[in-house]
C-alpha cells in the first residue's frame, strides 16, 4: 500500500514563510525554508519563520531540504533550521548555494551538508527519484521539483513565468522537461498562486525597460534606481540600459555586488567591461552615472531615506538627479516606502515610480498557470504560495479547466492531504504550524506575550513604582518613588502620582500587619490595584512595574 502526505508549515494564506513537506512512505522531503516580514504592529520583530518542531521530532526521516532559488521567502530561515537540525542534507543550484554559504558563514554555521544540483537533472535520494526543471524567475538558477511516488510524481513549481524570449540559460524555462513529466504521470501539482489574479501571461510585462528607457534617454544628470538585490533579472535590465546610453554604473549594495560576482564566476552574466565604478572610487561630483541602490525588504527604503535626508556618507542628491523607484513595497514595508518617497520628492529633481500594474512581478499569471496545468495534467491540483484570495483564484483556474472540486486541494498551514494508493482521503489531519517570531538572532516565545508587552508600552506607556524596605522589620524606609513614561504628565497629575504611591504603601503595610507579606505576591497585588485606579482616572492600561527592594540595615 502506497502512502503520500503533503502539507505546509508555511506559505499558505500568507505572503512568504514558504515551507512545504512531502512524505513518500517513511521519507520526508522539504521544499523551501523562508521568512516573511513582520507587519507594523509586531514591534521589534526582525522576521517570522516556520515552526520546525515536527521536522525536529522526525529528523531521522528527512532525506533532503530543497531550496529552489535564492530569495528570502524561500531561503532566509534555513540557518535557523540548520541550527536545530545541523545534519540535514540541503539541495540547491550553484548560484543559490553561493548566496547561502556566504550567509551561513556570517551566522557562524560550519560543516553544513550542501549538495549542488543542476536545474534540469534526474537523481535518486534514498528510494525516491528526483527530477528538477528550470524555471524563469527574477533570480538565476531557479528550478521546480518533482518527486516520484508509486502513484505518480508530486510536482512543486516554485515561482515561474513562461517567457520564450529569455535567452540566458540560467533563466530559461524548461518546457521540454515539464512536458516529459506530464507524460510520465503526475499525482499532485503544487502550483504557486501569487500572480493568479492577473489576466494573460506575465511576459513581457515583467520587463521594465519599455517603461524607463525614455528617462534614460532624456536624463541630463545622474540616474538613481532602487531595486531589490534579489531581483537579478531587473538589475541586468538596468545595467544593459546604462550600457546602451553610455552611462557608468555604481552598484550601491555589497550583497548585490557579491551576487553579480557569483554570476560571473558561474558564467551566467558579466557586466560589460569598463562599465562598473567600484563604490570605493565613486565621487558625488560624478556625472552621467547610473547608481543602483539595492537592498532587501524595508532595508532598501531606509537606505534611500538616509540618502534623501542627507545622512549618507557617499551620496548626496541634487536637483538635477532623476530617481526611479523600481522596488515596489512588499507586505510589511509600506510605511518605510511611503516615508522614503516623500523625502525623495523634497530633494531630487524628478522622481518616477515604476507602475506595478504595467511591470509585473515575476510570478505566474493566469495563462502561465493554465499552461503548467495543461502540460503536467495532474490528477490532483493544490494551490500553494500565496494569500487566501490568491489560493482561491488559483483553484478557480483549475475549475475553469475542467477539474472538479474533489480534485482541487486548498489547505491552511498544518493541514495534511493524505493519499492512499493514489486516492485522496476525505478527512484532513492537522498539526500545529504557528509562526515563530525572531527578534535579532533569537526566537521569541510563540505565545505572543513579548509582543503584547511591547504593544502595551507603545500605546499606553509604563508606570514604575518603587519602595525600599527594611528586610528584618518590613518597615518602609524609602519611597514610594513613582515614575511615568508615556502615560501622564506628572506636573499636571500630582494627585494621581500621590494616590499611586499610597496604594503601593497600603498594600505592603496591610500585608505586613496580616502577616502574609511576600515580595512577589505584594507586587502582584499592588499592580492590580494601581492598574484599576489608573484605568479609572486616565482611561489607559499602562504597564505597571512595582519594585520592592529589601535591604539589611545596621542597628
Amino acid at each position: 500500500m502506497s502512502k503520500v502526505r503533503i502539507f505546509a508549515l508555511g506559505g499558505l494564506d500568507e505572503d512568504g514563510k514558504n515551507m512545504y513537506v512531502v512524505e513518500n512512505g517513511n521519507d520526508i522531503f522539504v521544499m523551501e525554508c523562508g521568512l516573511k516580514y513582520p507587519d507594523g504592529e509586531q514591534l521589534g520583530i526582525e522576521m517570522i519563520i516556520p515552526n520546525f518542531e515536527y521536522l525536529a521530532e522526525h529528523r531521522d526521516m528527512i532525506k533532503g531540504v530543497f531550496i529552489t532559488h535564492g530569495h528570502d521567502d524561500v531561503m532566509a530561515a534555513l540557518p535557523n533550521l540548520l541550527k536545530e537540525i545541523p545534519e540535514v542534507p540541503v539541495y540547491m543550484a550553484p548560484l543559490t548555494a553561493m548566496i547561502f554559504e556566504r550567509r551561513a558563514k556570517k551566522q557562524g554555521l560550519r560543516d553544513i551538508n550542501i549538495h549542488r544540483i543542476r536545474r534540469n537533472s534526474t537523481f535518486t535520494i534514498g528510494k525516491t527519484e528526483i527530477r528538477t526543471f528550470g524555471t524563469t524567475q527574477s533570480i538565476a538558477d531557479g528550478f521546480g521539483l518533482a518527486l516520484k511516488t508509486d502513484d505518480g510524481y508530486v510536482v512543486y513549481t516554485s515561482e515561474f513565468i513562461v517567457d520564450y524570449d529569455t535567452m540566458n540559460e540560467a533563466f530559461k524555462f524548461d518546457i521540454t522537461n515539464i512536458t516529459d513529466l506530464g507524460n510520465a504521470g503526475v499525482l499532485a501539482l503544487m502550483c504557486e498562486s501569487v500572480g493568479s489574479t492577473r489576466e494573460g501571461h506575465s511576459a513581457p510585462n515583467h520587463r521594465i525597460t519599455a517603461q524607463i528607457d525614455q528617462y534614460f534617454e532624456d536624463a541630463e544628470g545622474r540616474i538613481f534606481v532602487t531595486v531589490y538585490n534579489q531581483n537579478i533579472y531587473r538589475v541586468i535590465e538596468l545595467i544593459e540600459l546604462a550600457n546602451k546610453y553610455n552611462r557608468k554604473v555604481m552598484i550601491y549594495d555589497e550583497e548585490l555586488r557579491n551576487v553579480l560576482n557569483d554570476m560571473a564566476k558561474l558564467g551566467y552574466y558579466h557586466i560589460p567591461a569598463g562599465l562598473e565604478i567600484p563604490a570605493s572610487s565613486f565621487l558625488n561630483e560624478m556625472e552621467n552615472v547610473l547608481v543602483i541602490v539595492a537592498g532587501t525588504g524595508s532595508t532598501i527604503f531606509r537606505k534611500v531615506h538616509k540618502i534623501a535626508i542627507k545622512e549618507d556618507e557617499l551620496i548626496e542628491l541634487r536637483s538635477s538627479d532623476t530617481v526611479i523607484i523600481a522596488s515596489p513595497a512588499v507586505p510589511g514595508t509600506e510605511r518605510d516606502e511611503a516615508s522614503m518617497e516623500d523625502d525623495l520628492y523634497r530633494e531630487a529633481g524628478r522622481v518616477i515610480s515604476v507602475d506595478a500594474k504595467r511591470a509585473f512581478s515575476m510570478h505566474a499569471s493566469i495563462e502561465d498557470i493554465k499552461m503548467m496545468i495543461y502540460l503536467l495534467k495532474p490528477k490532483y491540483y493544490m494551490p500553494v504560495k500565496g494569500e487566501y484570495r490568491q489560493l482561491i483564484a488559483n483553484a478557480n483556474i483549475a475549475l475553469d479547466m475542467g477539474y472538479t472540486a474533489d480534485k482541487i486541494i486548498v489547505m491552511d498551514n498544518g493541514q495534511i492531504a493524505s493519499f492512499n494508493n493514489g486516492k485522496l482521503e476525505k478527512n484532513f489531519d492537522s498539526m500545529e504550524a504557528e509562526d515563530v517570531m525572531v527578534d535579532g538572532n533569537e526566537n521569541l516565545d510563540s505565545s505572543g506575550m513579548v509582543l503584547k508587552d511591547r504593544e502595551i508600552l507603545s500605546t499606553d506607556g509604563a508606570i514604575i513604582v518603587g519602595v525600599v524596605m527594611n528586610h528584618a522589620t518590613k518597615e518602609i524606609i524609602g519611597g514610594p518613588d513613582v515614575q511615568s513614561r508615556g502615560v501622564i504628565y506628572l506636573k499636571d497629575a500630582d494627585y494621581i502620582v500621590t494616590q499611586i504611591g499610597e496604594l503601593m504603601e497600603s498594600t505592603i503595610n496591610d500585608a505586613v500587619k496580616a502577616k502574609r507579606y511576600e515580595n512577589m505576591g505584594c507586587r502582584a497585588e499592588a499592580r492590580d490595584k494601581i492598574s484599576r485606579y489608573v484605568l479609572h482616572e486616565t482611561g489607559k492600561r499602562p504597564m505597571i512595574l512595582p519594585a520592592i527592594v529589601e535591604i539589611n540595615t545596621k542597628e
